[in-house]
């Protein structure tokens, strides 16, 4: 008992250093005066293509050094993201001007039409300096408006322009060892942290705490720098206005790259250094999803309260008191779902399919649960690229043992204790959703290799996600579907006829109604997912996991409850065929989560251009329906079934 004392204060003090340090497993580099500080370049990255491209496939400078990437974990390769070093540096606290950078070669057809169709499609040039995304703002209208990155350049009445002036301005916070101490929530903190150890502590040391820039297009002499060398002092002085362009791209002719850099001391500080991009606009938008789920899971509550006290009690009760000869002569009286008694707990068609999708439903929400809860508590932040994709991939990897543990279990429920054919089972469900997925990920990537992206998955990370599969993902299923062979099935409450009972005519379609439960998930969703659609396709952050956790398990709840509701109902009119409408009734929400990803194609994403654009659009929202529609189908047959279990229990019928 002490030890798990001890466990659980363990736990506590872990996440409290996380609340307190708000990005965990991050710390401050601190920086002498003079410190180099390099620039990163990110792929080029566009709204109206969703296909990003490298940095350098775009006539710009290149360092003397020569191009290299940077090491990149499973998840950023799988974003996309292709990192690597960059001619742009500085030294810290140490403004510059005028810094000549390069002088491009002649501007051959193929790279004026590429120029072109880059600045067209409103391409991005994504910057990083101490893991700092760069950004710029833009005024109009009266209100500030926040971007990542700048543009490669613009139009202006059918003359193409180029941006190739920037204006650096970093802002930095002086390094105070007691500060940080105290940020990390420990008193020790400072023995604890690394630091780094140059200039020794009496040495003013600065941390880069903001990041922007402003981008200009300049008229450079091309005769004044034939013979400056990259970092010299361009021969006479810059002036960047942004609200101007003035260096118009044009074939056969040369482009001239220059640069300037300012720090400002700033009262931000290090764990606040993200704020300027993870502010969390429409928070009251927010809530009123969660209030809206709310009010849905308490309209949803009170039917399931009226059945099982009002309805279900009354009617067993009534029932238990009554003799024998009572008994009998009331059976032959009986309506509603009492009649189907015998016909309940009949095998469903195809329940092989039924344990593979229930299975890997499991695996998916337990994945969606997990994830979100880490990234909640700030373990899986934008400071560290990559390391929600990581994480979602990680536990989904992990959790096949339960994918497989619960397929087998129901297999051999529906079986009466027939163990026969789990390993097929088991097998299938390591198989099946990943197959898809795979299936959908080489058609997509088929067409990011065809047009040349970095957005397309290397070949090495194809191989490495299929060994993970099969040396992971599957072994652990297998293992996970062997306990659930072990394990004690769930016993049926009562008896099977040999011929099953004909279903009476219904005035309306069964499946209509099935179909039309989807809409009460959906109304507790799509609040959020408008902002989770907009993190994934407009370039924005999305870090309001906390309220995303909210939902998520309020749309567990709600699926639940519609599942639960429509089970009855549909016992109610005598029809006993309830395996799969129970699975289909909570997760219909996908058919509404397609439709709206359309609707979110035509009106929000009306400027995404070309068939492979909309292409990959449609693939990934695939995608993720379907990954939707195993997760809720899921909850709503496992509440189902527990339902259906609690209530004949309870029946003496023979």
């Amino acid at each position: 008992m002490v030890n798990f004392e001890i466990w659980v204060l363990a736990m506590c003090l872990i996440f409290q250093s996380g609340y307190a340090f708000y990005l965990p497993g991050s710390y401050p580099h601190k920086y002498v005066v003079g410190d180099p500080l390099s620039v990163k370049v990110n792929s080029l990255t566009s709204i109206d293509t969703e296909m990003p491209f490298s940095y350098y496939s775009l006539p710009f400078c290149r360092p003397h050094e020569g191009v290299k990437d940077s090491a990149e974990n499973l998840g950023e390769l799988l974003m996309g993201d292709r990192i690597e070093n960059s001619p742009y540096k500085f030294k810290m606290y140490t403004n510059e001007t005028d810094i000549f950078l390069c002088q491009s070669n002649k501007l051959s057809t193929d790279h004026f039409g590429l120029l072109k169709k880059r600045i067209d499609e409103m391409y991005q040039v994504n910057l990083i300096l101490d893991n700092l995304p760069a950004i710029r703002y833009t005024k109009k209208e009266g209100f500030t408006l926040r971007w990542t990155g700048y543009p490669v350049g613009v139009k202006v009445q059918g003359v193409y322009y180029l941006f190739n002036h920037l204006r650096f301005n970093v802002l930095i916070h002086k390094y105070e060892e007691t500060s940080v101490a105290r940020v990390m929530g420990t008193g020790d903190a400072a023995e604890v942290m690394p630091t780094d150890p140059k200039g020794g502590p009496d040495v003013p040391g600065y941390m880069v705490v903001g990041f922007e820039v402003v981008p200009c297009s300049v008229v450079h002499d091309a005769n004044l720098v034939k013979k400056l060398k990259m970092y010299g002092k361009y021969p006479s002085p810059i002036k960047c206005d942004p609200t101007a362009v003035s260096m118009p791209i044009k074939e056969g002719e040369p482009m001239v790259f220059t640069y300037e850099v300012s720090f400002e001391l700033s009262d931000i500080k290090w764990p606040s250094r993200w704020d300027a991009y993870l502010k969390m606009e429409g928070s009251k938008v927010h809530w009123f999803s969660i209030l809206n789920s709310l009010m849905v899971i308490t309209f949803l509550a009170g039917i399931v309260l009226v059945i099982f006290l009002r309805t279900v009690r009354r009617d067993l009760t009534r029932y238990e008191e009554l003799d024998k000869e009572a008994q009998v002569q009331m059976n032959e009286e009986l309506s509603g779902w009492k009649l189907v008694v015998g016909d309940v707990f009949r095998a469903p068609s195809s329940p092989a399919l039924l344990c593979i999708l229930v299975g890997d439903g499991i695996q998916i929400l337990g994945m969606a649960i997990v994830t979100i809860l880490f990234a909640a508590l700030g373990f899986m932040s934008p400071a560290s690229r990559g390391t929600l994709i990581t994480g979602m991939l990680f536990f989904y990897l992990i959790l096949g043992i339960a994918a497989g543990y619960v397929a087998v279990r129901v297999w051999i429920t529906i079986g009466c204790g027939d163990h026969k054919g789990w390993i097929s089972v088991a097998w299938k469900a390591a198989c099946f959703f990943p197959g898809i997925a795979f299936l959908i990920l080489t058609i997509l990537n088929s067409l990011l290799w065809g047009s040349h992206s970095t957005g397309a998955i290397p070949f090495s990370v194809f191989v490495i996600l299929l060994l993970l599969w099969f040396c992971i993902s599957v072994p652990l299923t297998l293992v996970g579907g062997f306990f659930g062979s072990k394990a004690q099935h769930i016993e049926y409450p009562v008896r099977t006829n040999q011929i099953p009972r004909e279903i009476p005519a219904q005035k309306y379609p069964s499946w209509l109604l099935v179909l039309g439960a989807g809409t009460l998930p959906f109304g507790t969703l799509f609040i959020e997912l408008f902002f989770i659609m907009s993190s994934i396709w407009m370039g924005r952050v999305y870090y309001v996991f906390g309220f995303l956790f909210i939902v998520l398990i309020l749309l567990v709840v709600v699926c639940a409850e519609v599942s639960l509701v429509l089970t009855y109902m549909h016992l109610c009119v005598e029809d006993w065929k309830w395996w799969w409408k129970s699975f289909f009734a909570s997760g219909s929400v996908s058919i509404y989560i397609f439709l709206y990803s359309i609707n979110y194609l035509i009106f929000d994403l009306k400027s995404l251009s070309g068939p492979v654009s909309a292409t990959l659009y449609m693939g990934y929202s695939l995608f993720m329906v379907l990954a939707f529609m195993f997760a809720t189908g899921t909850v709503g047959f496992l509440s189902s079934f527990w339902f259906v279990h609690y209530l004949f229990s309870s029946v003496k019928l023979d």
